[in-house]
């Protein structure tokens, strides 16, 4: 299986508060945490959702 790393680049504040939570579910908390998690659909979903707020590594 294939594994992205996925970094947070900016704030969830002042935007809309599911945003918030799929960075939450993703694994991210703060600016400039990093997660590595298996390219499914589903996290490519949420990536794509948020992709003003996290830049994808690798």
């Amino acid at each position: 299986m294939e594994k992205i790393r996925i970094r947070q680049t900016r704030s969830p504040i002042r935007r809309d508060k599911k945003q918030s939570l799929y960075l939450k579910s993703l694994g991210l908390r703060k600016i400039g945490s990093e997660r590595e998690l298996i390219a499914s659909n589903s996290v490519m979903k949420l990536i794509e959702k948020v992709r003003h707020m996290v830049r994808v590594i690798t």
